[in-house]
């Protein structure tokens, strides 16, 4: 006979005015009888929840099974994890209260239940991929997460598989014309001209690629560390007649030696290659440029420069981007003037990914079954929490969106850059 029930326990420490009710798999209920109904079928349940962190823990749960959020829509479950999260925390036990609760948590025989195939080792395992950003290590982070399923992404991102913040020039617009409008409006940024060389770096499918070539007439040069990407990539310039004009390459792009390049995108990378690289990286960027060349960092920040480095939320650590790192745009501009590029304008635009990743999220609920076919449950479900999770976060400002443009000066200070640019005014839906 155990000191407490699950439903007794939750009451105990969560309160009965936590807006969830618990139904546990001895028998008992507990917190508010017309909350949010979170089902835990086992003590494996319990296991997974009193062994990690909360969103982690709650993640292990539900992957396997052991724990049910009822009536949650599992492409998008925005709405109900938002409420789960929210809600479930724990307030600190009285010393009086200890020896109850450890009882407790032995009766329910403690033990680190076996983890999800669909997460990542945590930092000081992944050693086993080399030393972190460097380039092994840099390849298998992004296979973790790029290399799902082409397939996958096109029913979650859409025909432009762009998977970076879109923008939108008015809040009725379709996420394809967030999309378009987005490349165009990088474009416009970047001052690109009929015969320009642009090099898009950590290209993705390649959507930047295809738009510069296809709206702006330059040459373009797009390079990913995702071979699956790489591959699709060309196949659709191939598919369009494009070839002629822009390449999709496997490679890493410290391994890019062309130079003299009008322009360089850089769409989503920057969270990838580790913030004390940040000053090599922006070097090698501005060596590719000719003199007058502009360069766009568009990157998630966080909302001020204090503890620059890894990603200290464990879920996305862990399930998503392993190895991210991110830093406050004061940071980045820093490090960009520091290394002779200058910084000419920059925008936050994390509404605009709040949008864009709930507009991901309709995608995978619209698409639930064929996604699960095509990558997994447990992949699915991964995407649809980190997707809903992603929204709170850019709504609540806990991250951001910046884009920075910068210009590398000539030797007498010529930047290139016209007196007033109006590149919003000009920025165009294109579909």
């Amino acid at each position: 006979m155990t000191s407490m029930t699950v439903g007794e326990a939750f009451d105990r420490y969560f309160g009965p005015g936590s807006g969830l009710r618990v139904e546990a798999y001895d028998g008992s209920t507990g917190g508010d009888p017309d909350g949010q109904v979170v089902r835990l079928r086992s003590p494996e349940a319990l296991n997974y929840l009193l062994t990690a962190h909360r969103s982690v823990g709650l993640m292990r749960a539900y992957l396997a099974d052991e724990l049910v959020i009822e009536g949650m829509d599992e492409g998008n479950p925005y709405p109900v994890m938002v409420n789960v999260l929210t809600r479930l925390r724990a307030r600190r036990p009285t010393l009086r209260e200890l020896p109850d609760l450890a009882r407790f948590v032995r009766e329910t025989g403690l033990h680190v239940p076996e983890l999800p195939p669909q997460e990542a080792p945590a930092p000081w395992r992944r050693l086993a991929y080399g030393l972190r950003h460097g380039r092994a290590r840099d390849a298998e982070a992004i296979s973790h997460h790029y290399d799902v399923s082409n397939r996958f992404y096109e029913m979650v991102l859409g025909p432009s598989m762009a998977y970076t913040c879109a923008v939108y020039p008015d809040a009725e617009a379709s996420l394809e014309e967030a999309q378009s409008y987005k490349f165009d409006l990088v474009c416009q940024k970047l001052g690109l001209r009929p015969g320009m060389r642009l090099l898009d770096v950590g290209c993705g499918w390649g959507g930047m690629v295809r738009h510069a070539v296809k709206h702006y007439g330059v040459t373009a040069l797009g390079v990913t560390l995702s071979r699956s990407q790489a591959s699709w990539g060309q196949e659709m310039l191939e598919r369009e007649g494009l070839t002629g004009s822009a390449e999709i390459r496997h490679s890493d792009y410290r391994d890019v030696t062309e130079r003299g390049f009008d322009a360089v995108s850089s769409i989503g990378l920057t969270e990838h290659i580790g913030v004390r690289n940040y000053p090599a990286y922006f070097t090698f960027l501005r060596e590719r440029l000719r003199d007058e060349g502009r360069l766009l960092n568009h990157c998630i920040t966080h909302p001020h420069n204090r503890n620059n480095g890894l990603l200290k939320d464990p879920f996305t650590n862990r399930y998503t981007f392993p190895d991210g790192e991110l830093a406050g745009v004061g940071h980045i501009i820093s490090v960009m003037e520091d290394n002779d590029l200058e910084v000419r304008h920059q925008e936050n635009l994390r509404e605009h990914y709040a949008r864009t990743t709930g507009a991901w999220a309709e995608n995978l609920s619209a698409n639930w079954e064929a996604c699960v076919a095509e990558a997994g449950l447990g992949t699915s479900r991964v995407w649809g929490v980190y997707l809903a999770g992603s929204r709170v976060n850019f709504e609540h400002n806990n991250i951001q969106l910046h884009q920075v443009l910068g210009v590398r000066t000539s030797a007498s200070g010529e930047s290139g850059v016209e007196l007033r640019p109006d590149w919003e005014m000009e920025a165009a839906v294109r579909p």
